[in-house]
């Protein structure tokens, strides 16, 4: 294979474009001479009028001149003012919807006053131990990857407000995934190749050790383009400095591929050939799709004529995700590892729904196209998998090849309204980082857990052994429940199951039973279910999320069980989404009922029979906060006694400092 001084430009051996020019999808020509870099995309599509320019113009001048937050609060009205648009700005860039706004408004009515937020609420909805930067926006997991005893992450950001809008790289470092320093920002805006936004992109590590990163940038013009970095040196563990290539873009959209539907390039992955093979999300009218290329220096490409997969009547594919999966063992396995003990997973982050769906099935190397074991849960289809039935959207994996396991990032937004956002200074979380393998038992389906780390973050700890009759509801003694890592197993009794079948008035009903449509939630009784737990409680039970299991019994007498989170009474706020959440977890037989909770603040991530169904929650409780933030375990079935056996830790925060030698150092002896 080609090494990686053909490969790649090193800052010592810059080179000149192989060609003066590009010619873009719209006629223009990409000679960065001709393409000064473009005002900032928010402060034109706010120009509606002359007056509303000047305003613009006038806040975002001093958004720039003082970075600071101190009078943000304060400026809280008119902030939103400049950002209502913010959900409008990105449809208009080319990329999914990043607002809530507007959506809550839906709770209280149109002439209904939001929720008056103060700052004790707001700062308690600060997470202890999820990744977040200090201040501002943040959204997609950019090229994650593991380089010289370090863990990167780069993400989505914007330094200079709450919401999205001038999308740059930020960039952090761990030894562990869970504590973090964060380093200077990777890559800015200062091309007109990006000039509106470092998009998303991959990270490839080469088999000399080199770095190859792939990122989507929007032109001057809009145009969603490719393009190659990579750092400036390689014996720099931080890897503090990047490099643009002085010949991007190395992609522009093929004929047939709108403008704005050309983004999100994948890691990397060897063919048999020696070449590189890549895949970028798109769309042709409603159909979406997943590009190939191939390169073997990744400055000059090659398409292949078929695609790696599509599905009609999906949608913009964004994030696309391509990786290989072990059936017989729950490990990770390189994205160029390819065999007969191999499947692969084709995911895809869909622009219409804003849910991350995958498929499992099987990759043909020889012309770069995949098709799904089952084409009745192809990606993208209401009936799909998804990663995640909660919040959670723009994830992308890589492989740890420190520990042998696939990680999978993800985006975990808002669900309040973008004038609370503004008013707390900060918009946006990452989920936990998960390991991701096959299930090995079904074959069907992908399991998640917590990365092991986490662990090293619990504390005290306390173990239940309880029997919970019918209807109760039981405090669980662990003092205050902002910060647990929970796990349980539930059995039902057998004379309840024996009653249950016996019993003939029982009907079925699992073909209409669904968490989410299911309005009422919890509260809604049948014979053996639902039972759980309510965390961020009030003693009182006025605000409490609901995560919990609900069985019901299928047209063919067999039991169908359904895992969900319900937080439409999490908060008594009317600016908050507070939907229901939830899908149907496989049990097999001889299988205990099993789930795991993480609660940390303002976010509960629940984990289904080892990680088969997830689902992540953002709550924003008014009262069951700080100390008033209570545990439940309940049982609302009609007749089923159940048993719960559980075990609560109290979790320490995490590590996540801004840059400084002292605070690498202090990682560094961790």
């Amino acid at each position: 294979m080609a090494s990686s001084e053909a490969l790649l430009p090193i800052s010592a051996r810059e080179e000149e474009p192989s060609c003066p020019y590009t010619k873009l999808p719209d006629g223009s020509r990409s000679d960065p001479e001709t393409h000064p870099r473009r005002r900032r995309p928010y402060k034109g599509l706010l120009a509606v009028s002359f007056g509303l320019l000047l305003i613009a113009f006038y806040v975002a001048l001093i958004a720039t001149q003082d970075g600071s937050r101190s009078n943000e609060a304060a400026n809280a009205t008119d902030e939103t003012e400049k950002t209502t648009s913010s959900s409008s700005r990105a449809r208009l860039a080319g990329v999914s919807e990043k607002s809530n706004d507007g959506l809550w408004k839906l709770s209280g009515g149109q002439n209904t006053p939001a929720f008056e937020w103060n700052n004790s609420m707001l700062s308690w909805q600060r997470t202890a131990f999820h990744f977040q930067p200090e201040e501002n926006w943040m959204n997609d997991p950019n090229g994650p990857l593991f380089y010289k005893g370090w863990y990167h992450f780069f993400y989505q950001y914007n330094p200079n407000a709450a919401v999205w809008g001038d999308i740059v790289w930020g960039h952090a470092v761990s030894r562990d995934l869970i504590h973090w320093v964060h380093l200077p920002l990777a890559m800015v805006a200062d091309q007109w190749y990006d000039s509106n936004g470092v998009w998303t992109g991959s990270a490839t590590i080469l088999p000399d050790g080199s770095i190859v990163m792939l990122y989507t940038g929007s032109t001057d013009k809009a145009v969603q383009v490719q393009n190659l970095a990579y750092p400036e040196d390689l014996n720099d563990p931080l890897l503090l400095k990047w490099v643009k290539f002085p010949g991007n873009p190395v992609l522009v959209p093929p004929p047939g591929i709108l403008p704005k539907d050309f983004r999100d390039p994948t890691t990397a992955w060897k063919t048999p050939e020696g070449k590189w093979r890549i895949t970028i999300g798109s769309k042709i009218n409603k159909t979406g799709i997943s590009l190939v290329y191939d390169t073997t220096d990744f400055k000059t490409y090659e398409k292949l004529d078929s695609l790696l997969h599509g599905v009609p009547n999906t949608g913009m594919w964004e994030c696309v995700d391509f990786y290989p999966v072990s059936k017989t063992a729950r490990k990770g396995l390189d994205t160029s590892v390819n065999g007969p003990d191999v499947k692969h997973i084709v995911k895809a982050s869909m622009d219409d729904t804003r849910f991350d769906h995958y498929a499992v099935g099987t990759y043909f190397e020889s012309n770069g196209t995949w098709i799904p074991d089952d084409p009745s849960i192809d990606v993208g289809m209401s009936s799909s998998l998804r990663y995640d039935y909660g919040k959670f959207y723009a994830s992308k994996t890589f492989y740890d090849q420190n520990k042998g396991r696939r990680i999978l990032w993800s985006w975990i937004g808002e669900s309040d309204s973008e004038a609370a956002d503004v008013q707390k200074g900060w918009s946006s979380v990452q989920g936990i980082p998960r390991t991701v393998a096959l299930d090995t038992k079904t074959g069907k389906n992908l399991v998640q857990s917590p990365v092991e780390e986490i662990k090293s973050l619990r504390l005290s700890s306390k173990k239940f052994d309880l029997e919970l009759s019918p209807g109760s509801v039981i405090p669980v003694d662990v003092g205050t429940a902002t910060q647990l890592d929970i796990e349980a197993e539930f059995e039902i009794k057998k004379e309840s199951l024996d009653k249950f079948f016996g019993d003939a008035s029982v009907v079925a009903e699992a073909e209409e039973f669904s968490c989410e449509k299911n309005g009422a939630g919890s509260t809604v009784r049948n014979a053996l279910g639902p039972f759980g737990f309510s965390v961020l409680a009030t003693e009182s039970l006025s605000e409490q999320t609901p995560v919990y299991f609900y069985i019901a019994k299928g047209k063919d007498s067999k039991l169908k069980t359904f895992f969900c989170t319900d937080t439409s009474r999490s908060s008594v706020a009317n600016d908050v989404i507070k939907p229901i959440y939830g899908s149907v977890v496989p049990v097999l037989k001889g299988e205990k009922l099993t789930m795991r909770i993480l609660v940390d603040h303002s976010i509960v991530e629940a984990f289904g029979q080892g990680g088969r169904t997830c689902i992540t929650s953002r709550v924003y409780p008014t009262t069951a906060i700080y100390g008033a933030a209570k545990l439940f375990v309940f049982n609302n079935a009609l007749d089923a006694t159940v048993t719960a056996s559980f075990k609560v830790w109290q979790m320490n925060s995490a590590f996540i400092h801004p840059y400084s030698e002292e605070a690498v150092r202090a990682l560094t002896r961790t």
